[in-house]
């Protein structure tokens, strides 16, 4: 069977992408799609929008009404969740982690284990025994993993998958960008994202 791809675009700060991050390998699976999981930096794209901080913040309204809505569709998906003390989180040494672990295929695992502990169970991804938890979990030498994340190639890698966001039209976490070039934002749009991948068309005008 041919095998599709779909770019999963996603900073781990996002707690939306933690539903779709829990979701997607069992639904793209079902199409025959592929995923290719893409963390990012969103701050420096809000940064060059004049956003100092997170929508949840800068709209109070918006902000309290995401929090109950991200507390029902995680019971929708039967997933736990608790929101972290301190919002957003600091990403930027999660991002790197998963950047390093594209190279071995453990990028994957280690999103959905880190998102579980973040808004699952509301621990501190910044926090370095957190992550340092989350890697032995994993069956991964969190030390070294820690050390080499923090590699001028690593942060070059990163300014880098940060720069193709910005430049192929990101703007929130989670995207969703299929061989065609076709983007989806939003936990709500992952199915209708690997229908697309895969080669339906549900709502295609053009």
């Amino acid at each position: 069977m041919h095998r599709h791809q779909l770019d999963f675009w996603y900073d781990f700060a996002s707690p939306y992408a933690y539903l779709a991050a829990m979701r997607i390998e069992a639904l793209a699976e079902t199409h025959a799609v592929d995923i290719r999981w893409r963390p990012f930096l969103l701050g420096p794209i809000f940064a060059a929008q004049g956003w100092t901080d997170s929508p949840f913040n800068l709209f109070p309204a918006k902000g309290r009404y995401h929090w109950r809505d991200l507390a029902r569709q995680s019971a929708k998906y039967g997933l736990p969740f608790k929101a972290p003390a301190n919002f957003p989180p600091n990403s930027l040494a999660a991002v790197r982690i998963g950047l390093h672990l594209r190279d071995n295929d453990q990028v994957g695992p280690f999103s959905r284990a880190l998102f579980a502990a973040t808004f699952g169970e509301g621990r501190t991804m910044s926090d370095a025994d957190v992550l340092a938890s989350v890697l032995t979990g994993l069956g991964i030498d969190a030390g070294r993993a820690i050390a080499e994340s923090q590699s001028p190639g690593v942060k070059a890698r990163l300014r880098a998958e940060t720069e193709e966001a910005r430049s192929r039209g990101l703007f929130g976490s989670p995207t969703f960008l299929t061989g065609d070039g076709e983007l989806f934002w939003g936990n709500d749009r992952l199915e209708e994202a690997i229908a697309w991948a895969a080669g339906e068309r549900p709502g295609d005008m053009r």
